[in-house]
């Protein structure tokens, strides 16, 4: 019974967080939100203290069950380890093997000194809550958005609008070819040993598996009823069972309960850790056991050189717009600095996933690798949409209401003289002005001794807030006359 409630629970948590980084439409943040800041290193990161203490709790209580129920990376392992049982008939495949404390210790010393460091990609590459947030985005996303699409294409020839279409886009290869990797390198590991990654790499693992050496209740090997079978090791994916020795290395085990359920002599039960040491005496009273209860915590100015270009209208090819050289990189409203933003995330990618309008994609500079920053190739900042700091889990955007988003000032847009079609092709323009919600720019003619000539734009760089909208709606291609240049730190306006 033990074993088919965590098993509940952990698809439950499993298929939520997954559609907290498929859905588009809000709705499955709206209900499950809570399930992304109940995750341990983004807690930890965000100083939800409530958060963290509830964990650390629950550990101690009842040992490394996070890792088994609320980790999506771990949950997927066991589906993956689950399938390899099914499709070699084999249900009992694993093998005991001794802790490798030099490498999880190792790993966790260096994922400690990336934190204080501000290394975010070492971190990314490490934290299980964002290594599978990267692979359903990567790669289980496009097919969902195209499986929406279809479903849209469809609803249209019966003349119903229940569902609408969705650009499928790739946004960083680099993040692509890391989160295939990553999966491949997981599956592989999972379909053969089981939890390898989770007892040897995983630094959220090896942090939990020093607490769960203190847990309150346990697995209990009762000599009395034990007949050295050897199923409840060769039944143990995460390899902790030295049944040989009639021992279980606690910093290892993931409160799975599959040996209980494999032990036919039900040899093996949760006890408080006093039962432990009765329960290897001969004199111990074998009728002795208590049940693990298992609860969900809720909580709860770089200048671009002229490029050709196409502009937008008529019978003229159009170009897609390329992403032009920053200086400074752009961070959503809510990060507060590029300093906070790059220290307290972890490249979960969820905020690249809520993004409406396609702002966010993952950076492919080694210094924040796969961390999100904003383009304005496919849309601008739109200043009443504060998705992004709903979603972030980590603290790396702070939560903001609408009246704080119009007002944050995330970069300032930049005029350039030899892209404006205005002095190219001799036209009337003025795009950039019409669509800024701040009326930063202001069109002034281009030459000041003649009043009739063309309006070229201007901008306030005292209100310019550094949405995009300017760079998005040029129709200069492939490179924008005007484009937002990022600030270090962001400030009110």
């Amino acid at each position: 019974m033990l074993r088919k409630i965590r098993i509940i629970a952990a698809m439950v948590f499993w298929v939520g967080i997954t559609l907290l980084f498929l859905d588009f439409t809000g709705t499955a943040h709206a209900w499950l939100g809570w399930m992304a800041r109940v995750q341990f290193l983004p807690a930890l990161l965000a100083l939800n203290v409530g958060v963290v203490v509830g964990l650390v709790a629950l550990t101690l209580v009842c040992g490394r069950v996070y890792c088994s129920v609320v980790c999506p990376l771990g949950v997927m392992q066991d589906v993956v380890s689950w399938l390899s049982g099914r499709r070699r008939r084999k249900g009992h495949r694993f093998t005991y093997s001794p802790a490798l404390n030099w490498l999880r210790y190792g790993v966790l010393a260096l994922f400690v000194v990336a934190l204080v460091a501000g290394i975010g990609g070492f971190v990314a590459l490490l934290a299980p809550y964002s290594s599978y947030g990267r692979i359903v985005n990567s790669l289980l996303s496009p097919v969902w958005l195209w499986g929406n699409n279809l479903m849209a294409s469809m609803a249209e020839r019966a003349e119903s609008y229940a569902f609408y279409e969705r650009e499928i886009w790739m946004r960083s290869a680099a993040t692509l070819g890391i989160a295939v990797v990553t999966f491949v390198t997981l599956a592989i590991l999972a379909w053969r040993n089981g939890r390898t990654y989770c007892n040897t790499i995983c630094p959220v693992g090896s942090v939990l598996g020093l607490l769960s050496r203190y847990a309150w209740l346990k697995p209990v090997i009762n000599l009395e009823k034990c007949n050295s079978c050897g199923l409840c090791g060769r039944s143990c994916k995460a390899s902790c069972i030295d049944s040989k020795n009639h021992r279980i290395d606690y910093t290892r085990c993931v409160a799975c309960m599959d040996c209980m359920t494999q032990c036919s002599k039900g040899a093996i039960t949760y006890s408080h850790p006093k039962a432990v040491k009765a329960a290897l005496t001969p004199e111990t009273d074998s009728g002795r056991r208590s049940f693990l209860t298992i609860g969900a915590v809720a909580v709860g100015t770089a200048v671009v050189k002229a490029q050709e270009k196409k502009v937008d209208g008529g019978l003229a090819t159009i170009l897609d717009k390329k992403v032009p050289q920053r200086s400074t990189k752009i961070v959503p409203p809510g990060a507060a600095s590029i300093r906070h933003f790059e220290q307290h995330c972890t490249a979960c990618q969820l905020c690249v996933s809520a993004c409406p309008s396609g702002v966010l994609r993952p950076s492919s500079s080694l210094s924040s690798l796969m961390q999100p920053e904003a383009s304005y190739e496919r849309g601008y900042c739109r200043p009443e949409c504060t998705r992004c700091s709903e979603v972030c889990p980590a603290g790396a955007i702070v939560k903001i209401d609408r009246a704080e988003k119009s007002a944050i000032q995330v970069g300032h847009a930049v005029w350039i003289k030899q892209n404006c079609i205005v002095l190219t092709d001799n036209v009337e323009c003025g795009n950039c002005a019409r669509h800024c919600p701040a009326m930063a720019i202001q069109m002034v003619a281009s030459d000041p001794k003649n009043p009739g000539s063309r309006l070229i734009p201007v901008v306030n760089e005292e209100r310019c807030i550094g949405c995009g909208a300017c760079e998005n709606l040029c129709p200069a291609r492939p490179f924008s006359a005007i484009y937002v240049e990022g600030h270090e730190v962001h400030r009110s306006v």
